[in-house]
């Protein structure tokens, strides 16, 4: 019999995480082993054939070199787990799934910039945060991505207010909603890397968002 993937999932450390239960379900539904990371849930390296880089709270600004905000919470202990994760897959060439927080710590690791606070700058798509897809995002049809989804047009929740200004070094801006600000993003080179600005680990009921998943435990 062959063996499950081993796929690492980074996140909170709070005991009770729907973002982690989503995940280890849906991972476990397509026969890969999940295996909890966070400052409370130690993780070797050892048989990792995967690594997902969770979303939760803000990354702490002084990773990018920005003034922190106001009211920003902030878990630099995190941040230095979860960046740690990104540079071992990115060393050892392990397929990377960045979701939410993610998507902008992968492209903060990479030498990529992020817009703190979107909230005063929409105009076109609904701003309050829900865990269901009733937002609308385009997916760049030559993509990586477009391929996966089978979609060039997707409806995704949203549940952040930073984005992805600038993306990091190696990797495409190849999804956008409706005011141009940037949900997903892909390596360019033959590390295999998405980075999604929404959360589909809640969409698992949608074939297009389940086909991430499935991707990433293929590669």
């Amino acid at each position: 019999m062959a063996q499950r993937p081993r796929v690492v999932v980074t996140g909170t450390a709070r005991r009770w995480s729907p973002s982690w239960w989503c995940t280890w379900l849906i991972l476990k539904c397509l026969g890969a082993t999940p295996v909890r990371a966070s400052v409370r849930h130690s993780c070797d390296h050892e048989g990792v054939d995967a690594v997902i880089i969770g979303g939760g709270d803000d990354i702490s600004p002084s990773e990018y070199n920005q003034p922190p905000e106001r009211d920003g919470e902030y878990d630099p202990d995190r941040d230095e787990l979860e960046i740690a994760w990104i540079r071992w897959a990115l060393e050892e060439k392990k397929p990377l799934l960045g979701i939410c927080r993610g998507s902008q710590l992968i492209n903060v690791v990479l030498g990529g910039e992020l817009n703190q606070n979107i909230r005063e700058l929409r105009q076109l798509t609904y701003n309050r945060p829900g865990l269901l897809p009733t937002k609308q995002v385009f997916i760049e049809p030559r993509s990586q991505l477009a391929k996966i989804c089978k979609k060039q047009k997707l409806r995704v929740n949203s549940l952040h207010s930073q984005i992805v200004k600038q993306t990091g070094v190696g990797m495409l801006a190849v999804g956008w909603d409706l005011d141009g600000f940037l949900q997903a993003s892909e390596g360019q080179t033959e590390q295999t890397i998405i980075g999604v600005q929404w959360h589909p680990e809640y969409l698992f009921y949608v074939p297009s968002q389940l086909r991430i998943f499935r991707w990433l435990i293929k590669q």
